[in-house]
C-alpha cells in the first residue's frame, strides 16, 4: 500500500505542477481581472451591500437564509486551508506565496459573485418545495445536454467527499500528533474519533448541517482570529518586516523546492483557490438554495465569503506564524501544522499549542460538514433523491482514511480534484457572463430607483430560460402570505 500511495503521489505532484504552473495560472487571473473590468470591481464596489443584504430577512422563512447560506459555504471555506494551508504555501512557495493568495481573492471576489448570481438565476424548485442550483444547473442551459451537468456534480462529488475531506481529516491527526508523539496509536484514535462524529453529520440531513455550521463558523473564526492578532500585537514592531519579505519575495521567481511549481506564484495560486474556493463552482451549490428575490443578491452575499477567508483568516494566519520569527525555512509540506503550532506555542506555551490543536478541529469538522452539503446537492441533481446510505458510509471511510494517509498525498489529491472543478466550470462562467452582468445591472437600476424592496423578473431584461424568474414577484408579495407561496 506504501508503495502504491507512493507512486501515485509521485503522479499527482508532476500533474498539478503542470496544471497550477501554467494552465490554471492563466486562466484564473484571466478571468479574475476579466470579471473584475466587466462588474466594476463589484468585490469591493458593493461589499457594503452584501453586508446588509447578509442580515436582510427572506419572505420564506422555511427556505435556506441567506445567512445561512453564507455559513454552509464559509464552512467549506473556512477549513484547514486557513492554517495548514497557509504553513504550506509559506514552506514551499516563501512568504511571497501569501501576496498571490492575496491576488486570488482580490480578482476572485468577483468570480465568486458571477457563479452565485448564476446559481440563483438558473435555481430549479423541489418537490419537497425547496430549491437547487449552482454550475450543473447553468452548465445545462448552456450546452442543453444533461450529462454536462452529471460530468462536473461528479467531479465536485469527487473532490468534495474524498479528496476535500481526507485533507481535513489528516489535518487534525497532523495537530494531535504533535501533543501526543507520533504513535500510531493517535493516529487510529484520531480516525475513531472523526469516524463517529462525521458520520453523526453525514447521517444528519441537510437541515441539521446549516444548522451546525450557523454556530460553529463563526465561533471558530473568530477564536482563531483573537488569538492570531494576540500573536501579532505581542510582536508588532516585526510587522515593517514582514510585510517587506511578503511582498519582496512575491515576485522572486526561483524556487524554494525545484521547478516552476514550487515557486510563490504557483503555491500562492494554489493555496489560494482551496483557500477561498472562488470560481471553483462549490459555493453557488449553496448559494442556489436561497429563496431571495433577486439573483444578485447572493452573489454580493457569498462574495463576502472570498474576503472573510482569505484578505481576513488567511493574512492572520500568515502574520502569525512570520512575526514570532520561527523558522520554516528547509521545511517539506508535512511540516505545516508543527509549524503553527510551533509560532503560537513560542508566544503561550502549552495554551497555543492545545489552542491550535483545538481550533484544527473545529475548522476541519465545519469544513466536513460544508462538504456534506454540497455533496447531497449534486447527488440529488444527478439521482433526483438523497445520497444511499452506502455512499454516505464512503464519505466517514474517506475521512478515516485521511486520518491515516501522508499529509503530502492528502493534498495532492485536494489540488488534483480542485483543478477540475475549476477546468470545467470556468468556461461556462465566461460563457454566461453578460447574463450575470444584465442581473447585476438590473439589480444597481432599482436601488438607484430608491425601491426598498428589489424583486427580479428575468424577461423584463432579455432573458426567457429560467425556472423561477419568469412570474413578476413585485406587484405579488403584500397580498401573498409566505405560507402560501411555500404549499404552491
Amino acid at each position: 500500500m506504501s508503495v502504491f500511495a507512493d507512486h501515485l503521489n509521485q503522479i499527482l505532484n508532476a500533474t498539478n505542477g503542470f496544471l497550477y504552473g501554467s494552465v490554471l495560472l492563466v486562466l484564473l487571473l484571466f478571468t479574475g481581472i476579466y470579471f473584475s473590468i466587466r462588474t466594476r470591481i463589484v468585490q469591493f464596489r458593493m461589499a457594503r451591500e452584501g453586508i446588509r443584504l447578509l442580515f436582510q430577512d427572506n419572505d420564506n422563512k422555511e427556505s435556506v437564509s441567506g445567512f445561512q447560506a453564507l455559513m454552509v459555504s464559509c464552512a467549506s471555506r473556512l477549513g484547514v486551508g486557513n492554517i495548514t494551508g497557509v504553513a504550506s504555501a509559506i514552506i514551499l512557495g516563501g512568504p511571497g506565496a501569501i501576496f498571490w493568495m492575496w491576488m486570488t481573492a482580490a480578482l476572485g471576489g468577483a468570480s465568486a459573485f458571477v457563479e452565485s448570481t448564476l446559481a440563483q438565476l438558473y435555481k430549479v424548485k423541489t418537490p419537497e418545495g425547496g430549491f437547487q442550483g449552482g454550475p450543473s444547473y447553468y452548465l445545462v442551459k448552456i450546452f442543453k445536454r444533461r450529462w454536462v451537468g452529471v460530468v462536473f456534480a461528479l467531479s465536485l462529488i469527487i473532490t468534495f467527499s474524498y479528496g476535500f475531506q481526507m485533507l481535513q481529516a489528516n489535518a487534525v491527526t497532523a495537530s494531535l500528533q504533535r501533543n501526543f508523539g507520533d504513535s500510531p496509536w493517535v493516529a487510529y484514535g484520531t480516525a475513531v474519533i472523526m469516524t463517529i462524529l462525521t458520520s453523526y453529520a453525514v447521517f444528519g440531513g441537510q437541515k441539521i448541517i446549516a444548522k451546525v455550521s450557523e454556530v460553529i463558523v463563526p465561533f471558530m473564526a473568530v477564536g482563531f482570529l483573537l488569538v492570531s492578532l494576540a500573536v501579532i500585537v505581542l510582536n508588532v514592531e516585526r510587522l515593517p518586516d514582514v510585510f517587506g519579505q511578503i511582498f519582496s519575495m512575491a515576485f522572486n521567481f526561483e524556487s524554494v523546492s525545484g521547478g516552476f511549481s514550487g515557486t510563490a506564484i504557483s503555491i500562492g495560486l494554489r493555496r489560494g483557490l482551496y483557500s477561498n474556493e472562488a470560481g471553483m463552482g462549490s459555493a453557488p451549490n449553496a448559494a442556489g438554495t436561497v429563496d431571495d428575490t433577486h439573483p444578485a443578491k447572493q452573489g454580493l452575499v457569498q462574495m463576502l465569503a472570498v474576503h472573510i477567508d482569505t484578505l481576513i483568516l488567511c493574512t492572520a494566519t500568515a502574520l502569525l506564524i512570520l512575526c514570532p520569527g520561527v523558522s520554516w525555512e528547509g521545511k517539506d509540506g508535512g511540516y505545516a501544522m508543527p509549524l503553527v503550532q510551533a509560532a503560537v506555542e513560542s508566544q503561550f506555551g502549552a495554551f497555543g499549542l492545545w489552542f491550535v490543536s483545538i481550533s484544527v478541529f473545529f475548522f476541519a469538522f465545519g469544513t466536513i460538514i460544508g462538504n456534506v452539503y454540497y455533496v447531497e446537492t449534486n447527488v440529488y441533481y444527478i439521482w433526483h433523491r438523497a445520497p444511499s446510505r452506502l455512499f454516505r458510509l464512503s464519505i466517514v471511510a474517506a475521512v478515516c482514511i485521511g486520518c491515516l494517509m501522508t499529509a503530502e498525498l492528502a493534498w495532492n489529491l485536494a489540488d488534483f480534484t480542485m483543478a477540475i472543478m475549476v477546468l470545467l466550470n470556468f468556461p461556462a462562467l465566461m460563457i454566461l457572463a453578460n447574463t450575470a452582468i444584465k442581473v447585476l445591472k438590473d439589480y444597481e437600476a432599482q436601488k438607484r430607483q430608491g425601491k426598498e424592496k428589489i424583486y427580479f423578473y428575468a424577461p423584463s431584461i432579455g432573458i426567457h430560460d429560467t425556472d423561477c424568474w419568469n412570474v413578476n414577484r413585485e406587484s405579488e408579495p403584500q397580498v401573498v402570505p409566505a405560507e402560501t407561496a411555500v404549499k404552491k
